[in-house]
């Protein structure tokens, strides 16, 4: 599939520069920055999909940036799981089986589940955040109600990222976004799956706000138990049809 370059410039794409270097290093890492996020911005908004091949001399004239920050952005997309290299093929956007698929949700619930109770138990501590987190419900549910899948995938971005503030854990923060959900949503884009996470956002961020711990770590368990049923039923009518 060839990538659209005039819809990838339109992306937005964090732009992050490290401290204490150099402005030459600051420019690369916003460079290779521009390539990573600008992937999984693609994946959600279906520019990219799973099992597309990315040529770099595409994605170093899609990014305007140079081959060196290609390679740097899909390394970092290979170490979160998002790309593989793959013998005689090069950079492919991965596909899940079943099988991979129930063992990222595995991995998912654990996190999403100790996200929540995290961020519960620092509540009280973080009142701009949870203006952010009421704003993004209200955000998430206009983009559903109009159909506006790149505002809904947007908004749902600031609510996990409230949220991760909001828990104020460092290894949460680094570990929750490598694992491997946003390959999951890109393979599955099933209504419902949408309808399920607008009903159990509200229901996870209520009992986080009222700072109830154990029953914020169940909703965030049961909700990712939700999205495997969602999938493991869609799979089951797929192969009655077959």
């Amino acid at each position: 599939m060839n990538v659209s370059t005039a819809a990838i410039r339109k992306m937005n794409t964090k732009r992050q520069t490290g401290t204490g270097s150099s402005a030459g290093d600051e420019s690369a890492v916003a460079a290779s920055d521009a390539v990573f996020y600008g992937v999984l911005r693609g994946l959600e908004n279906q520019t990219f999909v799973p099992g597309q091949r990315l040529v770099e001399a595409d994605l170093a004239l899609t990014f305007g940036v140079s081959r060196n920050s290609v390679r740097e952005g899909l390394q970092r997309l290979v170490s979160e799981g998002v790309i593989e290299l793959l013998k005689h093929r090069g950079a492919v956007i991965r596909t899940l089986d079943l099988r991979d698929t129930m063992a990222v949700l595995d991995v998912a619930e654990l996190m999403t589940g100790l996200l929540l109770r995290a961020a519960a138990a620092c509540q009280d501590q973080c009142p701009d955040l949870k203006q952010t987190l009421m704003q993004s419900l209200d955000d998430l549910q206009a983009a559903h109600d109009s159909r506006d899948d790149p505002t809904f995938n947007r908004s749902r971005r600031f609510l996990y990222r409230a949220l991760l503030d909001m828990a104020n854990n460092r290894e949460l923060r680094r570990l929750f976004p490598m694992i491997g959900m946003p390959i999951v949503y890109a393979q599955h884009r099933l209504p419902m799956l949408q309808q399920i996470r607008v009903r159990d956002y509200r229901r996870m961020v209520a009992v986080v706000l009222c700072g109830e711990q154990e029953a914020a770590e169940e909703l965030g368990r049961q909700h990712v138990q939700n999205v495997r049923i969602c999938i493991c039923d869609n799979y089951a009518s797929q192969a009655l049809r077959e």
